[in-house]
């Protein structure tokens, strides 16, 4: 089994930091891009921030200047910094890695965290 859990949601000031942490375990060969996911009430799931396992990345633009995203792959983990949050981010924060887990036979599948409450006051 394959698991990926997230930690370090919350309730912040607007203008405040959190930041996120999101750790996979279980049998797992490698794991390619892992990103961060946000949904808020009424809205669709949208991307935030993805990373390669080679550190490229990608932002929304709603995160660009704001957010980073990082990974360390020996922890099997990837991080996402966010600074200067606004209302808007208020959401349910998912992680998600593209992750192998087997070569003979190759499988290899999406998975998803439960996800994490973030919420920015005014």
């Amino acid at each position: 089994q394959v698991q990926l859990v997230e930690s370090g949601g919350g309730l912040v000031q607007a203008g405040g930091s959190l930041r996120l942490s999101c750790a996979a375990s279980g049998s797992i060969v490698s794991i390619n891009t892992m990103g961060w996911y946000r949904q808020a009430p009424g809205k669709q799931r949208e991307l935030v921030a993805a990373i390669t396992s080679f550190g490229s990345t990608n932002y929304a633009d709603s995160a660009k200047g704001r957010f980073t995203i990082s990974r360390d792959n020996a922890k099997k983990t990837a991080y996402l910094q966010m600074n200067s949050l606004e209302p808007e981010d208020t959401a349910v924060y998912y992680c998600n890695a593209d992750i192998v887990r087997t070569t003979t036979p190759y499988v290899r599948r999406d998975y998803w965290g439960q996800g994490t409450q973030v919420t920015v006051s005014s």
